[in-house]
């Protein structure tokens, strides 16, 4: 929407993990250097923590897209499962076929693995499996884990295993049951956040990356940008995002400190003062004491008592609260949002919500039955959990349900079923409610879940030397896609030709651009090519209006 306006060839500031636009600091830099080299010499473990926001997905996203072309790499993103669903998870990962017989057992998808990493070792390949959100493994997965490690040679190790995730994954290491794994750990690196400079200079190069040729941010805007995001990516892409929005409703080209304010405000529900207002407070309230103290004394020689001259105890404790900024009160969140949460609160709960959302796609929804991501797979259809932002959701181009925080700390699942530049449709009360988008961007934080329709489960990465129905599927997408109709049969196999397809699709998309069909680009095709059958947030013609 302000793209034009700010002379911006894409948004700087999306919340998706773009390669392109990561910033490094000195310890990010660290990192990625030592992330590569885990994945190049033999080595046990390489531990990456950082906080949420701080750019640990981002890293392995460059990590990926840096790969020597000798390596081989098994990315988890959810560690959330048991051993044997591990095991089988990696090597699907690998493209490592195996047996209806195997699926149960932990010994022969060992078996498997180990047979494969030997042949990959004869080849010249180094093998790496990549675990993000580590701090999710369960003690019994780390122990398998583990084990995986003693898969060797008598001069190296098959399997290089890099465990990334928030500080609780260093909490986890550190148990005492533990700490035969935690022995064979390399390397160990946290990542901060930005430094004050590092902010700055972050802002600078997603603007630049963007297409941006002038400072847009002010000094006092980047200034105010890091005291409010405390260094955290997420963060400042988040109020930077919205800082730009709120410059471009007001018709201004620079975004200023009050501006940041405002957006900061907007995103975490409260109100921020300029950093020298506290200053002035305090050295105001002084000048005041000071000047009563002057007025009694000088009033004493015509007979006026201290106690008529100088206001009561309470009467100062009530201009000093009234002065002090963290006295005043927050401005109240917008009547509309909130009555509605109030009103229906009690369908904005998870079965609600699921149940809504399961019949925007004609499925059925057992209240109170299994989990509704096991319910989505038995019709077909697949879940997403992400965090991530409206431009995201615009992507995906499917319903979701956003997870809503209000006022008071109460939580609510609404489902999402149309969105266009300014407003956003919520399914409430049997009834399709508008909601302008900064006003719901105060109450959502990014956390969603979508359903969408794979051509096949479990849904894998595609990519280059691969066939079947899936590769099928997404040449025949890509051609409904620019308008191609042929008799002729599709073909099954991931050439040269499809590559280039994907890549110009991830182009096009601002998507990451390596020419792997994964989960991202799949969901991302599916929004753009989806059926009369296929609940869209918008079409070429509505735009979710």
């Amino acid at each position: 929407m302000y793209l034009t306006f700010f002379g911006l060839n894409e948004k700087p500031f999306a919340i998706t993990p773009d390669p392109r636009y990561l910033y490094l600091s000195e310890r990010h830099a660290e990192a990625l250097a030592h992330l590569l080299y885990g994945i190049n010499e033999a080595g046990g473990f390489v531990q990456l923590t950082g906080e949420v926001g701080t750019g640990k997905t981002t890293i392995v996203r460059s990590l990926l897209a840096q790969t020597p072309t000798n390596a081989e790499i098994a990315l988890i993103l959810n560690p959330r499962m048991t051993a044997p669903e591990f095991l089988l998870t990696i090597c699907e990962e690998l493209g490592i076929g195996v047996p209806d017989s195997a699926l149960g057992s932990l010994k022969d998808l060992v078996d498997i693995l180990s047979h494969y990493l030997l042949r990959a070792y004869a080849a010249g390949k180094r093998v790496v499996l990549v675990v993000d959100e580590a701090q999710n493994l369960s003690p019994d997965v780390l122990e398998q884990v583990r084990l995986l490690t003693n898969l060797e040679t008598n001069t190296q190790k098959l399997l290089q295993i890099i465990l990334i995730g928030q500080p609780e994954l260093r909490e986890l290491l550190g148990r005492n049951e533990l700490r035969q794994l935690a022995q064979r750990v390399t390397g160990r690196y946290h990542l901060n956040p930005l430094s004050r400079e590092e902010t700055t200079a972050y802002v600078r190069h997603r603007l630049r990356v963007a297409g941006a040729t002038t400072d847009i941010f002010s000094p006092a805007a980047l200034t105010e940008s890091f005291r409010l995001s405390q260094g955290v990516p997420r963060v400042i892409n988040v109020i930077c995002d919205r800082a730009l929005l709120g410059a471009y409703s007001l018709d201004r080209h620079r975004v200023t400190g009050p501006l940041v304010r405002h957006a900061a405000s907007e995103v975490f529900g409260k109100r921020f003062a300029p950093q020298w207002l506290p200053w002035a407070v305090i050295g105001g309230a002084t000048a005041m004491l000071l000047l009563a103290t002057l007025l009694v004394l000088s009033l004493r020689p015509f007979g006026w008592s201290a106690a008529s001259a100088t206001p009561t105890r309470s009467a100062g404790l009530a201009v000093a609260a009234a002065a002090t900024p963290g006295a005043a009160r927050s401005p109240a969140a917008p009547a509309h949002l909130t009555d509605l949460l109030a009103q229906h609160a009690a369908e904005t709960d998870t079965d609600g919500a699921f149940g809504k959302l399961f019949g925007l796609w004609g499925a059925k929804y057992a209240s109170g039955g299994a989990e509704p991501c096991s319910q989505a797979a038995a019709q077909g259809l697949e879940c997403v959990t992400e965090r991530g932002s409206f431009g995201q959701l615009r992507l995906y181009n499917h319903p979701a349900i956003l997870l809503l925080t209000d006022s008071a700390g109460g939580t609510h699942q609404v489902v999402l079923t149309a969105l266009d530049d300014e407003h956003a449709r919520l399914e409430l009360g049997g009834l399709a409610q508008q909601v302008p988008i900064g006003e719901l961007s105060r109450y959502w934080m990014g956390d969603f879940v979508m359903l969408w329709r794979p051509a096949s489960s479990p849904v894998k990465p595609l990519s280059a030397g691969m066939r079947g129905a899936d590769v099928r599927w997404l040449r025949q997408s890509l051609q409904q896609l620019h308008g191609q109709h042929s008799d002729a049969p599709a073909s099954d196999v991931f050439d040269e030709d499809l590559t280039r397809e994907v890549r110009e699709f991830q182009r096009q998309h601002q998507l990451n651009v390596d020419g792997i069909a994964g989960l991202q680009t799949q969901i991302a095709l599916a929004g753009a090519v989806a059926g009369p059958n296929g609940p869209l947030l918008f079409t070429a013609n509505t735009h979710g209006g």
